[in-house]
């Protein structure tokens, strides 16, 4: 099942939970017996909303069906969000089971629906939330990649002849957008069972290396199902296609490792400036050096962290500037001085 039919099952597994809850709650406005467990609700909604009641646990069967699979798929240890992801499902079974027994064997605890009702919309919600904004920004980011692209794919045309593909390979077929689809449902089905893909898409590769490097890894023992040849041309070829971009990331990876690289000197140029109080000292604006402290430093967290944890040395200002500047802070050298001279008069110990 692809990522896009999953989303829609799960929009409407989600239209169902609403349907039915809120039809509930008119049900239960209705006079009922007791004794008897009968409402005086119109028969028509009562059977509308056990229908729904039937669809969504159904659906929840076939989309249950097709993702617990999946998770073989993963490496050994699950990300976070797909582990969130099955403890939800898995309280979304425990209570339908448990809204059936009360429906079939344990009427005396019929007072409870109400509660099962609202917290299986809940937990629906989430169960929601935490995949299908995923998948349509997955969709949205394949539509803006170059690959898929018809300029895209008459490169990976190209440069597929001449990549050591074995003859029987169908390169035509290979360079098309449905072939590419498959080729990326491989790397994130298969080729992660073993690998991050963060590893494998760490640095571009020439498309023989793209090719030999993924014979020499399905040749290999694995956890999970091998890949066979078909799907190793796939995957090849998808990895080739998106060379570009991988290569568009490391620049700009590159470009941002300098960037932080330049402002980390600028904070040890900035440290040395304030040691020997230079011509700029004269023209310090402590009202001004205070607006640039709060605005850049509450930006991460709260300013009463440097109050509670002032730094103890010149040294550790200019260390702690550095790292927040490494984990994306963006100051100009100007601003660097500033706040480290505030920092310096205002919070270190003596």
């Amino acid at each position: 099942m692809s990522s896009s039919t999953s989303a829609i099952l799960g929009l409407i597994f989600l239209g169902l939970a609403n349907a039915s809850v809120f039809l509930m709650f008119k049900l239960w406005g209705y006079p009922f017996d007791k004794e008897t467990h009968k409402s005086e609700a119109p028969r028509s909604l009562t059977l509308l909303h056990r229908c729904l009641g039937y669809a969504y646990a159904l659906l929840y069967i076939f989309m249950m069906w097709h993702m617990i699979p999946r998770l073989w798929n993963y490496q050994v240890e699950l990300p976070p969000r797909t582990v969130a992801h099955l403890m939800l499902g898995i309280t979304i079974g425990v209570l339908i089971l448990v809204k059936v027994a009360i429906l079939r064997f344990f009427r005396h605890f019929e007072e409870a629906m109400p509660y099962i009702g609202v917290s299986l919309l809940i937990c629906t919600y989430l169960l929601i939330g935490l995949s299908v904004p995923f998948t349509f920004r997955e969709t949205l980011l394949r539509t803006q990649t170059r690959a898929f692209s018809e300029e895209g794919i008459a490169r990976t045309r190209k440069l597929i002849e001449t990549a050591g593909l074995p003859p029987e390979a169908p390169l035509d077929q290979l360079a098309s957008k449905r072939k590419l689809r498959e080729g990326q449902h491989v790397l994130q089905r298969k080729c992660v069972v073993c690998h991050d893909l963060r590893t494998i898409l760490a640095k571009p590769r020439t498309p023989p290396d793209w090719v030999r490097l993924v014979n020499r890894m399905a040749v290999k023992p694995v956890i999970g199902e091998p890949i066979f040849p078909e799907e190793e041309w796939s995957v090849s070829t998808y990895l080739i296609a998106i060379t570009p971009d991988i290569k568009t990331a490391v620049k700009e990876q590159r470009a941002e490792q300098m960037r932080a690289n330049e402002a980390k000197a600028a904070v040890e140029i900035a440290a040395s400036i304030m040691e020997v109080e230079s011509a700029t000292a004269d023209s310090y604006d402590e009202v001004e050096a205070k607006e640039l402290f709060e605005d850049k430093c509450s930006q991460c967290h709260s300013l009463g962290d440097v109050e509670d944890y002032p730094p103890r040395s010149k040294e550790e200002t200019t260390e702690i500037i550095s790292r927040m500047i490494e984990i994306g802070l963006y100051l100009e050298e100007p601003e660097i001085e500033l706040i480290t001279r505030y920092i310096n008069e205002n919070y270190l110990e003596e």
